[in-house]
Formats: C-alpha cells, structure tokens, sequence
C-alpha cells in the first residue's frame, strides 16, 4: 500500500494539503434527474409510487403499504430475541446516549423590565421527525440509538423510522433498537421515495417535519430537494478522522484507529499528524502488518491510497492550526496532556481525548452524538443533538408604558424605511 507521507517544511504543503483534502461535493446530475422524478412522482401518486418504487428496487412484492409497516409487536419481538451479549450492549449503549442528551435540553425563560414589558423565549419540540435508517445488510443499530434518542428526549411526539429490507431482509438488531428508542411507527421503504413519503405524506406514511439519518447518494440528493418543505438534519459526506499523535502511543493502535475510518468505504478519509518522523516509520510498518487481517482490506487500502496521510509537523502548535483549518469529523488527541490541548481546538465535529479514547466509542456508546459535520463543516456546524429537535419561538408582551417609549422608537426607525403602515401602528398606541 502506498499511503501518502509529506511534511509541512516541504515547498509545496499547502498544494498537497488542499489537493488531499479536495472531494468532489457538486451533485451527480444524473443522480438528481432521478430523484427529482421520483419525488415528483411520490407527491403526486402517494401510497401508489412508494410502492411501485420500493418492489422494484427492493425486489419486494407487496400490494399495500400497509403490508410494509412493522408493529410494536414485532420490533419487542426483535428485542426479545436479540442474543443476551447484544440486548445488554444495546441497553448500555442506549441508556449512556440518553444521559448525555439529556444535559442538552433547552428551556423556556423570560424577563420583566421596569415598566412591565415582558421579554424572553420559549423552547417547543417538534412534532412528528423522520428517521431514515440504511437497511438490508448495511444496517447500522447505533444510527438508530443516535438520532431517535435525541428525538425522544426533545419531546418529538411521533418518530417515524424508514428503513429498506432489500429481498425482504429485515435486520434484527435494527428493529431492536428502534425498540430500545420508542420509535413510534418503522415502514420497510427505503431511497428517494422513503424521505419523498416523509416530506410530502402519502396515504399512509404521516407528513413530517424534518428528516433526520444518514442513506446513499439518492437519499442525499432527496433530502437536499425536500429541504424547505421539510427540515433536513445535514447532507453528510464521507467519514474522516484526524489522528494528532506526540509518537508515544502504540503504532497499531494508531494504524487500527486510522483503519476504523477507512473501513467505511472508499471516499472515506484518515490523517495522522506528528513531529515525529520515526514514529510516522512505525505507523507505516504496522499499516502493512495489519492489513492483511482486515476483512474490509480492499476498501481500507482504496482509502488510505487515495485519501490518506501520513503528516509530519514541526511541533504540536502547527498541528492544531492545521487540525482547525481541516476541521475534521473525528479528531483524536493521542498525547500526555490532551485536555489541555484540546483548548487550541476551534473546530471539529468530536474530540477524542487520551490514548485510551479511540473513535469507535463515540461511535457506539460514549454518548455524545455520532452525527458529525464532515467535509470541514465543522467550521460552522455541530453534532446532531437535542436542539435539533427543538425551537425556539421569542416571547413579546409590551405594557403600556413600554408602549411609549419603543413606538416612538419604532415609528421613527420606521419612517425612515418608508413603511408609514408600521409607523402608524406603532403611533396608534402613543398617548394624546
């Protein structure tokens, strides 16, 4: 395997950084043909296109939507008979996420000035959110436990889950944590047609809010055209970590955590920063030792070829400004002092702290958020959480008094916008 390895003394650093960091984000027009006419179709035809679409891609054969929806009675059965290492792990998992979400809850407050005006902010949930899961043998349960949690905890009334069963291979341990969660109604449809059904409504998939959980390149391209109508929780790109390593930590583990990332598929994206160049030798030589062990040694090694690196800097102060210019998914600090390090972090989606602190945790059971902003969108975007599922609404109540004082205010402003109609209304409320 030949991963790439430059240094930040080299001339031309900042062209191999930039050129290594390049994905190509513009949309597949093809793709977007596609979409557009199927949730065009889906709007229009309801129940009938859902259904159409999913028995051909899915090589289902249902006559009814109906027939596509899994009851509470079958996803409690799924729970039940998850082997008992799986249903304590899952329980594990899901009760830490719980906990840490439920420290992000938003609340409710107000104040009264002097002259009685009431000023302040109320926080609601959402009513009804969708949850696209990738189904078939690509399942994910923790995507679940990730988005739904939050959800739940917000006070979201009914949580909707799509998830597609391919041949009608329905995985357990999906349907377990949809179980673990509370999700209220799960339907075995999947792709455009799926976030199509959440966004507009059909005759039997209830209109959502917003549509939250990670799919393909045409679940992403749909939640893109239905934003507006509904509320999107982001369009996420490949998975990417960023390793800062002091060179005191084991090569392997370093070389596993970078595999961790890889492993996702192809396009995914693994970096190591480090002063030291020996150390960088040795995450090398175990990169070539362990991944001829890997199942998934076929996408790792596309990975790390095409997306990967291997950093040297000149000290760990660069390290951080180029670790805040990447503004990566996943940061791991593997040094002494990581806490204190972590205070050069501008941006990054989550922050792994110490040697023992690998990625795959957060993936899991940490429990903060494991929807991450990639593509260095963490300049300006945060995990998925609570608020995500909240809104705010200001809280306004002028007492006649305040009356006085703002609309003069505000006639005056308003005058010199040209709006007579919100002058006068304010005046109106003036004492003679």
């Amino acid at each position: 395997m030949k991963i790439r390895r430059f240094s930040t003394v080299d001339s031309d650093f900042e062209v191999n950084l930039k050129d290594l960091l390049a994905f190509e984000t513009a949309q597949d027009d093809s793709i977007d043909v596609v979409v557009a006419n199927i949730l065009k179709d889906v709007k229009m035809r309801g129940d009938a296109a859902v259904l159409e679409y999913t028995n051909r891609f899915d090589k289902t054969n249902a006559t009814g939507l109906a027939e596509l929806e899994i009851s509470q009675a079958d996803l409690a059965a799924a729970l039940n008979g998850l082997p008992a290492d799986q249903r304590v792990a899952l329980q594990t998992a899901a009760d830490r996420v719980r906990s840490y979400h439920e420290k992000q809850l938003m609340s409710s407050w107000s104040y009264t000035e002097a002259d009685g005006t009431l000023l302040g902010q109320q926080v609601t949930s959402l009513d009804r959110v969708g949850l696209y899961v990738p189904g078939g043998k690509a399942a994910y349960p923790s995507s679940v436990l990730m988005n739904a949690i939050p959800a739940k905890v917000a006070g979201v009334q009914e949580l909707i889950m799509v998830v597609p069963t391919p041949n009608g291979e329905k995985n357990q341990l999906v349907l377990a944590a949809a179980a673990v969660c509370g999700v209220d109604r799960v339907f075995c449809i999947g792709g455009a047609q799926a976030v199509g059904a959440l966004a507009y409504g059909t005759e039997t998939v209830p209109q959502v809010d917003k549509i939250v959980g990670p799919g393909n390149a045409y679940v992403a391209a749909a939640k893109r055209r239905v934003f507006g109508v509904v509320g999107i929780d982001m369009v996420a790109g490949p998975s990417e970590i960023l390793v800062i390593c002091d060179g005191k930590t084991n090569p392997d583990w370093i070389a596993m955590d970078l595999f961790s990332q890889a492993e996702h598929d192809e396009l995914a994206q693994s970096i190591l920063l480090s002063p030291d160049a020996a150390f960088l030798d040795q995450v090398t030589a175990s990169i070539e030792k362990l991944v001829a062990d890997m199942p998934r040694k076929d996408i790792i090694t596309t990975s790390l070829t095409n997306r990967g690196a291997l950093i040297q800097v000149r000290d760990l102060d660069e390290a951080a400004e180029i670790s805040n210019y990447i503004a990566p998914e996943h940061l791991e600090l593997s040094l002494e002092e990581p806490l204190a390090f972590s205070k050069k972090i501008k941006h990054a989606g989550a922050i792994f702290m110490g040697r023992d602190t690998c990625e795959a945790l957060g993936d899991y059971c940490a429990g903060p958020n494991h929807v991450l902003p990639t593509s260095r969108t963490a300049r300006f975007s945060s995990p998925l959480g609570v608020y995500d599922f909240q809104k705010r609404s200001s809280l306004i109540m002028v007492s006649a008094d305040g009356a006085q004082v703002l609309g003069k205010v505000a006639a005056t402003l308003a005058y010199g916008e040209g709006l007579q109609a919100h002058a006068r209304s304010a005046e109106y409320r003036l004492k003679k």
